[in-house]
């Protein structure tokens, strides 16, 4: 890499740290507003080119890690209907609608190309859609379809995206064999990800260092991806099933593991994402130049009947699939709220760029250049369209999961009171077994540790009142925890005076700095 390229690449990192910092501030959508810094700066500085392999390779692989580490299993187990039905059946119904409409509209264009182009733009990128639902308050079952179609419907879309272009390239398609293709894409992903989630959870019983393990896991995804890639089978698949598999385990980790993995896997993505998806914006100028033969008004066209076959067809897709299955007697799936949600989060992501840029050279530059002008186009449309609307639709749609917030909090409450319960047991069980009667000291430490546990099972009590006593008051456990947010304070001013004056070295400053760290990680939680 040379030094300007190098030195442009930092660049556009730091302007799209800085565009998500003012995000985060404001409480907007980072991903969009991203997006359109993109847009709008595209045209005036250097072409930053979206490299596919840096995409599917880099950038792919720790993201989609990071996300099935976050997700729950057994959520996504209650929700397989809906997630395979849209990360598989609607992939492959959004790839022929849109590959049809593409061959109506560019008859030149040949039918495998069109297909590819539908398998492209059908996966949607459900980060900027998860943003906003989990910041509005959406249903835990609407997001968890969301998050489980955003893990596996790039294996279907790449799959299919292979199968058509390989079509192209030798000129037939071959229907077994391209079955075979995508069998052994998802089986062999499903088999490599379980072998490999197997060998790195008997690793980590082999160290307890924290360090050494959030190492480790820095390279896992990378090297499920790569496992699963270099056999021909889906790359994405064994990511996510190594997620799932150690993320489900993550209990049995040290705290200290789990402590650091949540904070380096947080800014891991939130760094990845950003970039993404400024990137996605800066592709503007790229994507317009190789544009040649048509006017501005077919393009236009072409684009705008891409788009909206790409958002129809997710609706149809949505409505149809749910009567289906309630017709037949299915398990009641989401309201007609939660389908209309469903329906509009369509976004689509940088894996379409990705892969329409790596379309091979063998594709004449001029189809080349119109396929990645649709794939841009549409990206481009739904973020910015969908995403925008998204907050307001659910505000309108009164969608809210206040309730399951509500269950949220009793259910911690009385899951708290049993495991006072249980501590308070062994607790007296200890004492017990000091055999003579407990001295002054150790009375203390007893009923110390008794206070620490009512405390915290009263605050999950609490907060089933919202973290208000009767008249609006505060409840004893809001009251100690902003005192004694206070008073930690004072004590670090007290301890950087000590060393400012050399009375206290900086290594003794970093350790009290975390002892009193954590204990107001402890109570901000």
């Amino acid at each position: 890499m040379s030094p300007i390229m190098g030195l442009q690449l930092l660049l556009v990192a730091g302007g799209a740290i800085a565009v998500a910092a003012v995000a985060r501030r404001k409480g907007w959508p980072a991903p969009l507003l991203l997006v359109a810094a993109g847009l709008l700066v595209s045209p005036l500085v250097p072409a930053v080119p979206l490299d596919p392999e840096l995409v599917l390779y880099v950038f792919l692989p720790p993201l989609l890690y990071s996300a099935a580490l976050d997700s729950s299993y057994l959520r996504l187990r209650d929700a397989r209907r809906a997630v395979g039905l849209l990360s598989i059946g609607l992939v492959l119904f959004t790839a022929a609608v849109v590959g049809f409409v593409v061959h109506l509209l560019l008859p030149d264009l040949p039918l495998a190309l069109a297909f590819a182009l539908g398998a492209i733009i059908a996966p949607p990128d459900a980060v900027a859609a998860v943003a906003v639902g989990r910041r509005l308050g959406l249903p835990r079952r609407t997001l968890t379809v969301l998050i489980g179609e955003s893990l596996f419907n790039d294996a279907t879309a790449l799959t299919a995206y292979r199968v058509a272009i390989g079509a192209f390239v030798g000129g037939t398609v071959d229907l077994l064999h391209s079955v075979g293709e995508f069998l052994l894409a998802a089986v062999g992903g499903v088999a490599i990800g379980l072998a490999l989630a197997l060998v790195f959870a008997w690793l980590f019983t082999l160290t307890r260092d924290s360090l050494v393990e959030n190492t480790l896991t820095l390279l896992i995804p990378f090297a499920a991806y790569l496992a699963a890639e270099s056999v021909h089978a889906s790359g994405v698949i064994a990511v996510v099933i190594v997620g799932l598999y150690l993320g489900s385990r993550m209990h049995l980790r040290g705290f200290g593991t789990r402590l650091v993995s949540d904070a380096v896997w947080q800014v891991t993505a939130f760094f990845l994402e950003t970039i993404v998806f400024a990137l996605i914006g800066l592709q503007l100028v790229t994507v317009i130049r190789g544009i040649s033969g048509y006017s501005a008004w077919e393009v236009a066209g072409y684009a705008a009947a891409v788009l909206g076959a790409t958002i129809l067809t997710r609706f149809v897709w949505v409505f149809a699939a749910s009567f289906l299955i309630k017709v037949r007697g299915g398990p009641a799936g989401p309201g007609r709220q939660q389908r209309v949600l469903l329906g509009w989060a369509g976004m689509r992501g940088v894996v379409s760029l990705a892969a329409a840029f790596a379309i091979p050279p063998e594709v004449p530059p001029r189809d080349r250049a119109m396929l990645l002008f649709l794939t841009f186009t549409t990206v481009i449309g739904t973020l910015l369209i969908q995403g925008t609307t998204f907050p307001a639709l659910i505000k309108r749609l009164g969608v809210s999961s206040d309730q399951e917030r509500y269950e949220d909090r009793l259910s911690e409450a009385a899951a708290q009171q049993a495991a006072l319960e249980a501590g308070i047991a062994e607790l007296d069980r200890l004492v017990a077994e000091l055999g003579n009667e407990p001295d002054e000291i150790q009375k203390q430490v007893v009923d110390q540790l008794r206070e620490k546990s009512w405390r915290r099972s009263l605050t999950a009590w609490e907060r089933l009142g919202g973290g208000t006593g009767q008249g609006g008051a505060e409840t004893p456990s809001t009251l100690y925890r902003r005192l004694r947010r206070d008073m930690l304070q004072a004590e670090r001013q007290v301890f950087v005076r000590l060393r400012d004056e050399r009375r206290l070295d900086d290594e003794v400053l970093r350790e009290v700095m975390a002892q009193l760290d954590f204990e107001e990680a402890i109570l901000e939680r």
